[in-house]
């Protein structure tokens, strides 16, 4: 039962990003959600599950819910825009809107109440920072 649900939420994820790609291309704004519950539900919740809580099985995806490193707004930025280990970046489909809209929503639900805001123009500062590089 349990790898079933795995199962169904890896194909969830992967199905959701593939949706983003295939309606808009990535590059291109490749996501029309905007608030930052569309964007987790949307995007977020295949791999991280619904209640934010991650899962184990044929991959390890990580609990975002009480998450400590949530606590410094730009790790969150920069994991979004970047992706990590198995996390693909969406700095290429995401707005800077989007990224801080998705980061907030993350930063201030499931557990997480963290109060400092992430604004588009600090998105936008991590991206040209990033591509300078």
């Amino acid at each position: 039962m349990l790898r079933r649900a795995i199962a169904s939420g890896l194909a969830l994820c992967l199905l959701s990003m593939a949706q983003g790609a295939s309606a808009q291309g990535f590059g291109m704004g490749g996501y029309s959600e905007q608030t930052g519950e569309a964007l987790y539900q949307g995007v977020c919740q295949g791999c991280h599950m619904p209640d934010a809580k991650g899962a184990v099985g044929a991959g390890a995806y990580p609990a975002l819910a009480g998450d400590k490193r949530l606590a410094a707004k730009a790790y969150p930025e920069l994991v979004v825009l970047r992706g990590q280990k198995a996390m693909p970046a969406f700095g290429p489909s995401f707005s800077d809107a989007q990224v801080a809209a998705v980061v907030n929503y993350v930063r201030t639900h499931f557990t997480n109440n963290y109060s400092d805001s992430v604004t588009t123009d600090d998105v936008k500062a991590l991206r040209a920072t990033l591509s300078a590089k």
